[in-house]
């Protein structure tokens, strides 16, 4: 098996530092870092952790871990400080992901994981960049992807991801809706290995739009494209109220909940997880997955970041390539 390939992301924030911690582990699972190696190396002297970088070439399976980490190296445009953002960093920033996406689609690497990113920064720099998720859909030329957030047993996938709230209405279409089941139930076969997924969908509205007193999205769109759902077999409730939806008796036997937004699903999944909780891109032709935080430019440089949710994304993925593999 081909190793898994880790972008840090912003080299600013605690994505160089996170993968300096998790280089200090035992290895296990075979990775390597694509990121600037002095970057890496003086992230390590500031947090007084050991570091040896070791040698691209090597033969046979490659493993990041004992104080070793293995770089694919991309140079960065500038030398970058603790906190301190600076848009030239942001071709780097895209250099190591369109590096790491490469060698995914070449099979040099398995799975690409991913670290944080500054978007504000990438757009400022002049790239349309709205985050990871939109960027490997574009790269990849895919129609319709899917992010999926998983916290233990609790999966929240989402209709719509990063734009404004006030958007949001105008984006809940059936085709759309369509599309997007069919990817997480795909996804959740391929990856996770669940046959007949059970997912619970949630209403857009309050109260599920409250027999549409209080919107009619949930009557005109959201119930007759899940019925049609129920129809062929499918096993998807809803749209149910977000309200209670989260409660532990309703996501009982629940293998993935589909919010309508951003704000709606996230702010309880990492309620229940964050720091351990991992995203999943779903519908691309490679195995994604990425940390659930940002770029912490508060405590980047501190040691204070914690690499429970690198972790987490990185044995993910290894499951997921191992499971692909298999059903192969």
């Amino acid at each position: 098996m081909q190793p898994l390939a880790i972008t840090p992301g912003e080299p600013a924030g605690i994505g160089p530092e996170l993968v300096v911690a998790l280089a200090q582990a035992p290895a296990r699972i075979p990775w390597v870092a694509i990121a600037d190696v002095h970057l890496l190396e003086a992230r390590a002297r500031l947090l007084g952790l050991p570091l040896r970088v070791a040698s691209t070439g090597l033969s046979g399976t490659v493993f990041s871990g004992n104080g070793v980490v293995v770089v694919h190296e991309v140079p960065l445009t500038q030398p970058s400080k603790p906190g301190e953002l600076n848009v030239a960093n942001a071709s780097y920033v895209l250099a190591t992901l369109e590096r790491a996406a490469a060698g995914c689609a070449a099979g040099e690497f398995s799975a690409m994981v991913t670290g944080p990113v500054h978007k504000g920064v990438v757009a400022d720099a002049g790239h349309p960049f709205t985050g990871h998720t939109e960027w490997l859909q574009t790269r990849f030329g895919v129609n319709q992807v899917v992010m999926l957030l998983v916290a233990e047993a609790l999966r929240v996938a989402l209709l719509t991801t990063h734009v404004a709230l006030a958007e949001v209405p105008a984006l809940i279409t059936r085709p759309r809706l369509a599309s997007t089941l069919r990817v997480l139930i795909d996804g959740l076969r391929a990856g996770f290995g669940i046959p007949s997924p059970r997912i619970l969908c949630a209403g857009l509205n309050p109260h599920a739009g409250e027999g549409g007193h209080l919107g009619r999205e949930e009557i005109d769109i959201i119930t007759p494209e899940l019925n049609r759902w129920r129809a062929e077999g499918h096993r998807v409730e809803g749209p149910l109220p977000a309200d209670t939806l989260f409660t532990p008796h309703v996501l009982a036997g629940a293998d993935a909940v589909l919010a309508m937004y951003h704000d709606q699903g996230l702010p309880v999944l990492k309620h229940v997880g964050f720091g351990t909780a991992v995203n999943v891109t779903l519908g691309l032709p490679i195995v994604r997955t990425s940390v659930d935080h940002g770029t912490a430019l508060d405590i980047a440089g501190t040691g204070r970041g914690d690499c429970g949710s690198l972790r987490a994304a990185l044995a993910l993925a290894w499951t997921m390539v191992n499971r692909r593999a298999a059903s192969q």
